[in-house]
């Protein structure tokens, strides 16, 4: 990518998922020429408009997910943990990164502690660690999400991602083209040195390409 015209690029995440915690661990990878403005979501918030279910709420679906969050992190070397329950509640967690202006440090803060150390931020222990570790005291951190501006900026963040399309977390949300996944970092790698690659060839052939069925509902 061209080092005089940097790209910018929104990345959505909620700390509910462990695939965004490998992913956020990955942005090194990316090139310095690429302005990333984090942004958390309510994942819960997308499956109710797609009208989609989670990973976790399909059982079988839910077990190949851990087991498979476990291996990927032991064959990449990333320190990994799941809490002791989940799904959890991360409202809180996500309020208070938006009230931390969603800085990279307090994000890799609340990630460690969820799915470094494997900590539940729902319940009282792993929150005050949390917030501990980002200086913050306890009324400070409730002071702060329970800031209405807080809460609407989460809504409004959720929304916009809805209305770019994005149905699932982590998205990168680049030139209009959307990256899931933590599985999707090359191909944006891949964009980013090279565009045309979504407007030339079979790529742009299958990214129109008819519906032959649809099953019914």
């Amino acid at each position: 990518m061209n080092s005089t015209s940097p790209k910018q690029a929104d990345w959505y995440f909620d700390f509910i998922s462990p695939f965004a915690y490998f992913q956020f661990a990955r942005f090194h990878q990316l090139p310095a020429p690429l302005a990333i403005d984090c942004k958390p979501v309510l994942f819960a918030g997308l499956l109710g408009h797609w009208e989609h279910k989670g990973p976790a709420e399909i059982p079988e679906k839910r077990r190949h997910t851990y087991r498979y969050c476990k291996w990927f992190a032991d064959r990449n070397g990333i320190a990994f943990t799941m809490p002791p329950a989940h799904p959890f509640n991360p409202l809180p967690a996500l309020r208070l990164a938006v009230a931390l202006d969603g800085s990279r440090e307090a994000i890799a803060t609340i990630f460690d502690v969820i799915f470094g150390e494997g900590r539940d931020v729902a319940a009282e222990d792993g929150w005050a660690m949390a917030t501990e570790r980002l200086g913050l005291s306890q009324a400070e951190a409730a002071d702060r999400i329970a800031d209405p501006s807080v809460k609407a900026r989460l809504r409004t963040n959720t929304e916009e991602a809805v209305s770019k399309g994005v149905f699932g977390v982590p998205t990168f949300a680049v030139d209009g083209e959307l990256f899931w996944g933590v599985d999707s970092t090359e191909m944006l790698l891949d964009y980013l040195a090279d565009p045309s690659l979504f407007t030339t060839g079979d790529m742009a052939r299958i990214s129109d390409l008819p519906i032959g069925q649809a099953r019914k509902l």
